[in-house]
This record gives C-alpha cells, sequence and structure tokens, in this order.
C-alpha cells in the first residue's frame, strides 16, 4: 500500500467533509500550553469550563500563574478534573518558561524541546507534541486516541501500536509541515467526536470505504 497516497486521500475526504478546523483553540501561545495541560485526561468542553474561570481571574498567562496560590488555581480549573494535579503541573511549567525564557527555548531544535518537555513532571509525549504544534509551530504529529481508533479501524494500525509507531508513520509519509500535521489531527478529532465514537455512526463516515471495523476488536482500544 502506497501510505503516502491513502494520508492524501483520507485528508481530502476530512478537509472536504468538515473545512477548517482552527485549530488549537487559544489567542495565545501561553493559553495553548495551559489549555494542554487542562486537557489531559478530559474533554474540551470541561477544559473550556477551566479557561473561562482563569480568564475571569486574569490567570490566563504564565507569569500570572506562577504569582498565584494553588488553592486559587485549583479552585478555577475544577471543570477539567484532576484539578489538584493539573494546578501542581501548570505552576511547574509555568515556573520552567519563565526560567528557562519562552524565546529562548523556541530557537532550540524541535528534539531539544520535546526532550525539555518530556523532562517536566507529568507531561507526556501527546501533551509535549501538542506545545510543540500549536504553541510553537513545529513539525510534530499529535498522536491520540481518536487517531489510532480511525487508523485501526481502516486496519492500518495494530490495535496495539505504540505513541512513537503511530507518531512515525505520519512523519515519515506526510511532508514535514506545521500546518499540514496541525489541520490533519484537528480533522481526526472531529471526525472521531462526529462519526468515529466507541459506538460509531457508521451511515454517515466519509470513510467508510476505508474502514475493515467489521475485523476490529474494540477490546483492543487503548
Amino acid at each position: 500500500m502506497n501510505y503516502t497516497q491513502e494520508l492524501v486521500e483520507i485528508y481530502d475526504l476530512l478537509f472536504d467533509r468538515y473545512g477548517p478546523q482552527h485549530w488549537w483553540p487559544g489567542e495565545t501561545r501561553d493559553e495553548i500550553i495551559i489549555g494542554a495541560i487542562l486537557t489531559q485526561n478530559t474533554n474540551w468542553k470541561n477544559v473550556e469550563k477551566a479557561i473561562e474561570n482563569l480568564k475571569i481571574k486574569n490567570l490566563l498567562t504564565l507569569v500570572n500563574i506562577t504569582k498565584t496560590d494553588m488553592p486559587e488555581i485549583t479552585q478555577c480549573i475544577r471543570p477539567s478534573g484532576y484539578y489538584n494535579q493539573k494546578a501542581l503541573r501548570l505552576q511547574e511549567i509555568a515556573q520552567y518558561f519563565m526560567g528557562s525564557d519562552v524565546q529562548s527555548f523556541s530557537t532550540r531544535t524541535t528534539a531539544e524541546m520535546r526532550t525539555e518537555l518530556l523532562a517536566l513532571k507529568g507531561i507526556g509525549p501527546e501533551t509535549a507534541d501538542s506545545i510543540l504544534l500549536y504553541a510553537f509551530e513545529k513539525p510534530v504529529f499529535v498522536i491520540d486516541t481518536y487517531t489510532k481508533r480511525i487508523f485501526a479501524r481502516s486496519g492500518i494500525f495494530p490495535g496495539n501500536i505504540s505513541y512513537d509507531e503511530a507518531q512515525n508513520f505520519f512523519m515519515q509519509n506526510l511532508q514535514e509541515n506545521a500546518e499540514l500535521f496541525n489541520e490533519f489531527h484537528a480533522l481526526l478529532v472531529r471526525h472521531a467526536k462526529e462519526c468515529c465514537q466507541k459506538n460509531p455512526h457508521c451511515i454517515k463516515c466519509v470513510l467508510l470505504k476505508k474502514c475493515k471495523f467489521n475485523n476490529y476488536d474494540l477490546n483492543q482500544e487503548q
């Protein structure tokens, strides 16, 4: 199979169906970084509530996060779940960027930036890559449960594929382009939410002809 051609076809089908997604939600780099932490283990609707609370308290900047007591941050982000843990992570990543200087950080290689982010407590590959792609416009492909589900059902991914294996698949078969990676990931998220759910709505799926769902074991999903 020509995977590059297959990916282009999937992208085109999704783009024709949904149009541009204008991701990531957030007006500033700080907001995107904060949102990437808050979205861990929850859905975006809950994150939006937490962000609105932070906005009311003028806490949507990293510098203000570093100056704010933990209980106030915790109270603001309660809707996002795991709020004690996330409040600590917000302060830690805010202190990191304030100490290392965001401008200096952004001049490093993508690999160096990723290594530094992954060294921070509570920052895994998906969060690190979301920050790199959406906040710093670096060409890294973000992998999430939605992406694995869609491509496992298409027969391209095995059900137990690792994060790195899935990411390498996209990086090796697509042109290295942050704008493309941004739009493609956003389209996959949109499609998973509207059609390719755990209990899928196959009748309206634009990828139905590419789907091998009947041969796919839902218990393999991670």
